[in-house]
């Protein structure tokens, strides 16, 4: 059996009106399976708020008591603005700022505990792959993959594979595991766009494999790398335990991103590798436009659960996505199939040499 965690935390919490996490996305996620008859009361469990504790395997715990201090206050001092990022650079001050990123640790470390003995987890109020020990950074506060992975380390897992597919490249994690056998990550993501880190020839110490892609990505460059590098470089590491990030800002009507992707290359990536470990856990991460976001990761969980995705949406699934809003341009005139359907058209195209160096240099050996 897959478990859905999620939790109301996400339903009336948002980064304040003007962010780009105003969308909701993992509330309309559980409210989209839901209206499809796809998620049962046996396969949801609430995630619980983690203790500081377990944050503190990895998290400086005077950062901890940062964060919990900017909440009980609503406002961030000025050394914590400059020494934790938080109030700053994106990373705002708002109502849940403790309990929200805590939340999203305590559903991927319940994740890591479901799957002690295997099994698959799907928490897509997951996936804060920026967040640093000590430091918010890009809209992440905690590293709910880092904490995660060192769970499954903690079990005496000796292989573990970390698969990033967010526009953005995942350097908290990389970061993380930096040179450390154990863990391999592998990052896909558009090249230059911040925190413009993730080089191809960045392999830290040997750790990581990075495939920045240009804009204008397509499904079908997609399809080369993954089947051309990512599945290559799995199969090599045989791991116990996989953690796929699958944030949805890669796709083309994201505004954070210049990528061109449909929601059926997420949803190929995911059918692609969930039997490549007996551990996976799955999670959401960048995505900033609430249709996009819904339609992506509902799908996910239908992956997962190897369930029929219909051409039309049934009415009630229907009537939820047409009460999302949208403060941007895209908001205002919606297209209609943003309503009425959860899969995309294909977005296929021509594969370009620099997609192809990049898989052949990905299987290149550490020199």
């Amino acid at each position: 059996m897959t478990v859905f965690i999620g939790s109301d935390i996400y339903r009336h919490s948002t980064y304040g009106h003007t962010h780009p996490l105003a969308v909701p996305r993992v509330s309309t996620v559980i409210d989209l399976c839901r209206a499809l008859g796809w998620l049962a009361d046996a396969d949801y469990r609430e995630a619980p708020i983690a203790t500081e504790a377990q944050v503190c395997r990895f998290h400086d715990p005077a950062y901890i008591d940062a964060l919990r201090r900017a909440e009980a206050t609503q406002a961030a001092s000025d050394a914590d603005r400059t020494r934790y990022g938080i109030g700053a650079e994106g990373n705002p001050v708002y109502p849940e700022v403790y309990r929200r990123p805590m939340t999203s640790a305590g559903g991927v470390l319940l994740a890591a505990r479901l799957t002690a003995d295997g099994g698959n987890v799907y928490c897509p109020g997951g996936g804060t792959h920026h967040g640093r020990a000590a430091r918010a950074s890009g809209f992440c506060y905690l590293n709910d993959p880092v904490l995660g992975i060192l769970a499954w380390l903690d079990q005496g897992l000796t292989r573990v594979a970390y698969l990033d597919i967010d526009a953005h490249h995942g350097d908290g994690v990389q970061d993380a595991f930096a040179g450390d056998p154990r863990v391999l990550t592998i990052s896909i993501h558009e090249q230059d766009r911040w925190p413009r880190t993730g080089r191809a020839q960045d392999r830290a110490g040997g750790s990581a494999r990075n495939l920045p892609v240009p804009a204008g990505f397509n499904d079908t460059e997609m399809r080369v790398l993954l089947e051309d590098a990512v599945l290559p470089l799995l199969a090599a590491h045989r791991p116990q335990a996989l953690f796929l990030q699958c944030g949805a800002d890669a796709l083309e009507e994201d505004p954070l991103s210049r990528l061109s992707l449909s929601n059926n290359a997420h949803w190929r990536v995911v059918r692609a590798v969930r039997h490549l470990a007996p551990r996976l856990i799955v999670t959401g991460g960048g995505g900033y436009n609430p249709w996009s976001v819904a339609r992506c990761w509902a799908g996910v969980w239908a992956v997962l659960q190897d369930l029929h995705v219909p051409a039309r949406l049934p009415p009630a699934a229907e009537a939820l996505l047409r009460t999302l809003r949208y403060n941007r341009a895209a908001g205002r005139h919606p297209p209609e199939h943003w309503f009425t359907t959860l899969q995309d058209s294909p977005r296929e195209g021509m594969v370009r040499p620099e997609i192809r160096a990049l898989a052949a240099q990905a299987l290149e050996d550490d020199r």
